[in-house]
């Protein structure tokens, strides 16, 4: 059937396709009044903190296995956090006292940024310039004073580097190298030089040279499984094409994962589809700052029906501009596999604002 899926690209579209048709089903028929946005945005707030805090305490602990949530859940963490944080105003405006509300968000936003930047760093980076980008959004949709002052900027950077710091200290307290920053930077170093040779070597314009992969004669010269949705999706279905069991964690000399992503989508599907990628990804942030341009009018204009999605809307461009320099410029990681259906999701709630369905 032509409708089935032949390659990883094919399969990564169609799903993008179904996504994005969801997506504006939802945002149309749903009521998403803001108080259902703020209270999704906690229970969610929550659930995230929990599922990090547990992952994190079982790090910690011998015998018990952990499972990287952040990674593919980093950015829906930050869609909520930074929804919530957008309502608040928003909430505020209509006479609704916000001082516990803030205070409880607040404290989750703490709580996943020490839980979540145990588990990674590249987690933290996300965290700390997706809050970042929401603080500087949310001040601009309601013409407060902007959060980039000299102070506050240096602050932020005797943070991080505080953080980092502190991940550096107790890897080294507690002998355990998987908490070190240092450590990352060296595998950096060492992998993924070789990887980036690799790549530029062997990409094409719709993928790479025959023979090229690691698994040699199997290799099809494109969608060949560096860049994929999630494994078990691709196994659910049986779809017919190659999966290749943890090859860029136990191959880094390949496709180092911790290769900044247009190196991956480049090797895997052709600087074309690089190109479009990109162009897909600016195209996004525009229309997603134009669509909070008119929501904000409709606001000040005092029409209240769109305060929910519009706090969506914040918390999404947040996210999928966070995910986006992370996944791209810095670790295929956060676009592969799990964290590419989470990334897929974001563009398509960025997206689905677009269409309305007159009811």
């Amino acid at each position: 059937m032509p409708l089935i899926a032949e390659t990883h690209l094919q399969y990564i579209i169609e799903v993008a396709v179904i996504l994005q048709i969801g997506v504006v089903f939802i945002l149309n028929l749903a009521p998403l009044s803001l108080s259902l946005v703020m209270m999704m945005a906690l229970v969610l707030g929550v659930g995230f903190t929990v599922m990090f805090g547990f992952d994190a305490m079982f790090l910690l602990l011998p015998g018990f296995s952990y499972n990287e949530f952040t990674h593919p859940f980093g950015s829906l963490a930050l869609l909520v956090i930074v929804t919530a944080l957008a309502a608040l105003p928003m909430m505020k405006e209509v006479g609704i006292n916000i001082k516990n509300l803030r205070n409880f968000i607040l404290l989750l936003l703490v709580l996943i940024t020490i839980t979540g930047g145990l588990m990674h760093r590249s987690f933290l980076l996300l965290w700390l310039l997706g809050l970042l980008i929401g603080f500087f959004l949310i001040s601009k949709s309601f013409r407060q004073q902007s959060v980039f002052t000299v102070k506050r900027i240096a602050l932020i950077i005797v943070a991080v580097v505080a953080g980092f710091g502190s991940l550096e200290i107790l890897s080294r307290v507690l002998d355990m190298t998987i908490f070190s920053p240092w450590l990352r930077l060296m595998r950096i170093e060492q992998y993924a030089l070789p990887s980036i040779n690799m790549v530029i070597q062997n990409a094409t314009l719709t993928g790479h040279h025959l023979g090229s992969c690691f698994w040699g004669d199997a290799c099809q010269g494109g969608s060949d499984g560096y860049i994929s949705l999630p494994i078990s999706l691709i196994i659910l279905f049986g779809l017919p094409f190659p999966v290749f069991y943890g090859v860029l964690v136990s191959k880094k000399d390949v496709i180092d994962y911790m290769l900044p992503g247009i190196f991956g989508v480049g090797f895997d599907f052709g600087y074309l589809a690089l190109f479009f990628l990109l162009l897909w990804c600016a195209g996004l942030v525009v229309l997603g700052v134009r669509m909070l341009y008119g929501y904000r009018k409709q606001r000040e204009n005092g029409d209240k029906s769109y305060l929910g999605r519009e706090a969506i809307l914040l918390g999404s461009l947040t996210a999928f501009i966070a995910q986006s320099l992370v996944g791209l410029f810095v670790m295929n990681r956060s676009i592969n596999g799990t964290a590419l259906l989470t990334f897929l999701l974001l563009s398509a709630l960025i997206l689905g604002h677009v269409v309305f369905i007159k009811k």
